[in-house]
Formats: C-alpha cells, sequence, structure tokens
C-alpha cells in the first residue's frame, strides 16, 4: 500500500513538473508573440502616417467629395492602404499625381480631362410639371415625392442641390434647369454624387458635343413630356460619319474616342438633343 501510494506521488510530481514546463514555454511565446506584434504594428503605423502626409501634401486640397471620401484626408488613407485608385479624384493636377503614385509604388495611368454636363434641356421652358411642388426647396426632397414634379421623371428637378455642393460655382440654375460653366468645372464629382436623378456625367474636355436627355422612355412618351426630349429615332447613329453613336436604352450613346466633332448629329437630331458646346 505505501509502495502505491509513493508511486502515484512521483506520477503527480513529474505530472505537474511537465504541466509547469509547458506553461511556461506557452507564457514565454506569448510574451514573445504580443512584443513583436507591438513592434510591427508600431513600426507599420509610422511609416502608414508617413505615407499618408506625404500623399495628401500632394493632393489638390479640394475636399470635395468627389472622390467618394468625406475629404483629402480619407482619401489619402484609402491610397496609402491600396483601397483607392488615383483616377478616382478629379481634381489634382497629373504633375502632383505623378508624385503621389512615386509614392505608392505605382504605375500613372494617363488621363484625360473632364467636364461635368447635366443631361438634361428640359427645364421650366420644356419639360412638363406633373404637378406644383411648394415643400422643401430641394431636389432631393422634391425626388421623393412620387420621383419629383416633372412627368419625366428622368429629368433635371432644377432646385439647385448640384449648384450647392459646387466648390468652384461652376453650376448656374436658370428657368429650373442647372447648368455647368465648363471653365470653372474641376470635374470634383460633387455634383454627380448629390444629383438623385443621376443626370450629371462627365466628358472629355474636349468633346464638342453631348446628349443633354437621359430619359429612356420611348417617343411618343417623351414628347408628352418634353420639347426637347429624345425620341430615340436614331438618326444620329444612322447618320454619324465614323460611327461614333450607338442607340442603348432608348438613348443615343457617344464613343467620343471616335467622335471628331463634325456635328453631324447636332444637324440631323429633330428634337435639338444633341448640345453643340460650341455654339
Amino acid at each position: 500500500m505505501l509502495n502505491l501510494l509513493v508511486q502515484l506521488g512521483k506520477i503527480d510530481a513529474e505530472t505537474w513538473k511537465t504541466v509547469g514546463i509547458v506553461a511556461g514555454i506557452f507564457a514565454g511565446l506569448a510574451i514573445v508573440i504580443v512584443a513583436l506584434i507591438l513592434i510591427i504594428g508600431k513600426v507599420f503605423k509610422v511609416n502608414m502616417d508617413e505615407k499618408v502626409t506625404r500623399i495628401l501634401e500632394n493632393l489638390a486640397g479640394a475636399n470635395c467629395g468627389g472622390c467618394g471620401c468625406s475629404g483629402c484626408s480619407g482619401f489619402a488613407s484609402k491610397l496609402a492602404c491600396g483601397q483607392a485608385d488615383l483616377s478616382d479624384c478629379h481634381v489634382t493636377s497629373p504633375e502632383k499625381k505623378a508624385e503621389i503614385a512615386a509614392i505608392l509604388g505605382v504605375e500613372l495611368k494617363e488621363e484625360e480631362r473632364t467636364v461635368a454636363v447635366v443631361k438634361c434641356n428640359g427645364g421650366a421652358a420644356n419639360a412638363v410639371d406633373a404637378f406644383v411642388y411648394t415643400g422643401n426647396p430641394t431636389c432631393a426632397a422634391n425626388n421623393t415625392l412620387l420621383g419629383g414634379n416633372k412627368v419625366c421623371k428622368y429629368g433635371c428637378l432644377g432646385c439647385g442641390d448640384c449648384k450647392a455642393v459646387c466648390p468652384e460655382n461652376a453650376i448656374s440654375v436658370t428657368g429650373k434647369l442647372a447648368e455647368v460653366n465648363p471653365d470653372a468645372c474641376i470635374s470634383c464629382g460633387a455634383c454627380i454624387n448629390t444629383c438623385p436623378k443621376h443626370i450629371i456625367e462627365r466628358i472629355p474636355a474636349s468633346a464638342k458635343v453631348y446628349i443633354a436627355c437621359n430619359s429612356q422612355c420611348k417617343g411618343k412618351e417623351v414628347m408628352n413630356a418634353c420639347k426637347v426630349g429624345c425620341i430615340a429615332c436614331g438618326m444620329c447613329a444612322k447618320k454619324c460619319p465614323h460611327g461614333a453613336i450607338t442607340m442603348v436604352n432608348n438613348l443615343p450613346v457617344i464613343d467620343y474616342s471616335k467622335c471628331t466633332g463634325c456635328k453631324t448629329c447636332v444637324a440631323v437630331c429633330p428634337r435639338h438633343t444633341i448640345v453643340d458646346r460650341e455654339a
């Protein structure tokens, strides 16, 4: 009996010794891992902060929100983390973008300057009202009521939300229709993100023409809603000598890489929907 107790005691002692050794190893490993995490985290944080600062120094500083971030600081952080692309910013100069690309270690894509245009030419003079709107004088509020007070549910509501957010005062609203001054536009995209009708888009600054309509309705419906809306006759696409126009969802789409600015489309459009930017 005594021998059995002694043996059990030895087993317990050896077991506890083994447990202690294992626990010590794990504790040591835990300390090393925590130390490495703290060291790496500190080094990474310093490098990231420096990179963000350097990027921010080269951004335009417009804080326009056109890139989808709340400001340039947020965009710089996303660039540093590889969560954004330089092409998302249309305000920073090519020279400064080259500096940022060098900081990020990426190749800079060649970009053509763009300007925003309002794809509508309706307004009070041409677009028919469905009802008189007397609520909160913003496009966003107007749009929540049956899609806005226009018969055409694709057109400009003319309350000026785009004008209110434009950092360069490049947008004016006359006769319930917004218009962009291309000379003042920096193509930041603030108006594009704000418009509840999504009728503002970028086109090359060198473009001679653009489609001033966003309606996807068929001809008869468009004629009942607007005097200058596209009726999808397709004449512009048929007559374009360079094949630069195709019809998509009852609307002409211009391929600016093929467009030469001959303005044949402007001449043949029966509704004067295609705008001559040089007129």
